[in-house]
This record gives C-alpha cells, structure tokens and sequence, in this order.
C-alpha cells in the first residue's frame, strides 16, 4: 500500500509552549486513522500543519506526495478539511451553499448541478436540497460541511471532531457516512476525544497526550500488545462452576480465577488469566470438553479503546 500522508520529526512550539513534539506517522492509502488524544494534547495543532493552515517549527510532512512546505496549494486540492469549528453562510440556499465551494475549486458550472445532487445523496440531504442553511439541525449541518469538503473530490479528508456536540442519532449518521466514504477508497484522518466513536469506525489509531504520540498502529493488535494477559471467560449449563474452578486450578497458564458471583459476571460464569498462546488456549478447551464440562460459551475478553488509552498515558500524566 502507498504512503499518503508522512510525517517526520513534527514540532510546533509557541514561545516556550511546546504544542507537538517530535511526531513521526505514516499512514497509508485508503486508511481510516483515528487520532485521539484529550483537548488540549496536540490534535487540532498537527491538522492544521498538515493542511497548510500553520507552519511547524521543525519537521517535515508531505501529503499525497506534496510536501506542505513546497507545495501548499498542491496539498489543499488533494484534501477536504473539515475543522472542528466551521462556518456556514446562514442566508444561502443548501444547493447554493455547495456550488460555491464547488465554484472556489475551479469545477465548471455545467457539471456542478450534477454533483451537487450527488454529494447530497451521499450525505443523506437532497430532499433539503431548496432549505435554507439556517433552517438544518447541527447535525444536518455537520453532514452538509462534510460533503462541501468533497466537493473537489480529495484523496484525503481530514476531519476535526466530526460528530463534536452532536447527539446520539447524529454520532451514528456521521459514522456510517466515514464508512460509506472509505469504501470509496477515500483516506480519512479524523481527530476525536470520545474514543468509542474511534473504536466503531477507524483502522488504525494515533494516541497523542501532552504533544507526545505515544501510541500508533492497528488498533487489535495495540490491544494485544498492551496486554500482560488474557482474560478468558467461561459458561457453564448448569449454575454450580465448582468443577471448573478446580479444573482450572490444575492447567497450566491459568491464573487469577474469578467465579461469577465475585465479580460483574453471570452467576454460571467463570473468568481466568492466561498466559498461553492461541494454540495452547484451543488445547485447554479440548481437555474441559473432553472432561465432561458443561461449557457452552468460552471466550476472550478483548477490552476496549479506554484500556489502552489508560494504559499507554500512564507514563506521560504521572
């Protein structure tokens, strides 16, 4: 896979304030990157380098090829920015209001009509097509700036806080529509502090704190990593898990078991640590089976996005 957007040895300092420090990233074509981090940590700073918005103190990028000292205006028409407050003109008509944008990116005035009506449907507004901007809920607003970032059809869309203050329904539209866009084979570099929405959607993830990345690659096997252990959970038919809890205590890597009722579990389950790799997992459920235990669930707990968040920022906010 291509590299489109490289970023190598990123600061940006403010006085004696440090904002980025040191970033290296690669990401590569056709990517979802969550890029996440509390506000405050580095984010909207290191967007808006790479969309030429600031320049950095130190350091290189080049997006789609373009280097963004060299050739600023090659990389603006190969992104779509959309930042984390945005504008729209309240007294001009939704159609009217993409055809602009269309117009400021030098696309012909006998194709606009066309995709306008196309970039509408994308994002789920052709029938607003005659509302006025003003008249859309914050969320139909948020869909609409999306699709003006598309207007010129970018390779990369780098989006600030997408689904910031919106509600629940209007998280769950703008998710489905980044995967829409992906599909599409559109590269999609999105900040957020609400890490369940990264976790839904992104292929792999960037975790930023106090400038630093601290973290960065495919989001399971991050999990994997950060992980001294396993944590398996086994059901059981019947309610009595006495002779699992004594099977277990016999295996080998198993440690730390946990029954059902001493933890948030269902009362027929029990939990354990495993040290052991896939294959020695599969084997330790051969023998519970062939032990005549009545297992009719067993399965690993993956953890979430929070768990490595935690983990990896351990170090930086001590």
């Amino acid at each position: 896979m291509t590299d489109i957007i490289e970023i190598q040895g990123l600061t940006k300092k403010y006085g004696e304030l440090t904002a980025v420090n040191d970033l290296t990233l690669t990401i590569q074509q056709g990517e979802v990157f969550g890029f996440i981090g509390p506000n405050g940590a580095g984010k909207t700073t290191t967007m808006r380098i790479l969309t030429t918005l600031l320049k950095p103190t130190s350091g290189t990028i080049r997006v789609a090829g373009y280097d963004i000292a060299d050739d600023p205006r090659a990389v603006r028409r190969a992104i779509g920015y959309m930042p984390d407050f945005f504008g729209v003109y309240d007294d001009i008509k939704v159609w009217e209001y993409l055809d602009f944008f269309a117009a400021c990116y030098d696309i012909p005035a006998n194709t606009r009509a066309g995709m306008v009506d196309d970039l509408l449907a994308l994002v789920d507004l052709g029938h607003k097509k005659e509302e006025q901007v003003e008249s859309l809920s914050r969320g139909m607003k948020q869909r609409l700036c999306l699709a003006r970032t598309l207007a010129h059809d970018p390779d990369v869309l780098i989006l600030d806080e997408p689904a910031s203050g919106l509600d629940p329904r209007a998280r769950i539209e703008i998710r489905e529509l980044l995967r829409e866009l992906q599909s599409m084979g559109k590269t999609i570099f999105f900040s957020s502090h609400i890490l369940s929405e990264v976790a839904d959607v992104c292929t792999t993830i960037g975790i930023i704190e106090a400038g630093q990345l601290v973290a960065s690659g495919d989001m399971t096997e991050m999990k994997k990593q950060l992980r001294a252990h396993r944590l398996i959970q086994v059901q059981i038919t019947g309610d009595d898990t006495t002779p699992v809890q004594e099977f277990l205590l016999r295996a080998e890597p198993v440690t730390g078991i946990v029954a059902g009722h001493e933890a948030d579990l269902p009362h027929n389950a029990v939990r354990f640590d495993f040290s052991g790799d896939d294959e020695t997992l599969s084997h330790l459920l051969t023998e519970m089976v062939a032990a005549g235990l009545p297992i009719f669930s067993f399965s690993e707990e993956t953890g979430d996005l929070e768990d490595v968040f935690l983990q990896v920022t351990k170090g930086i906010i001590n």
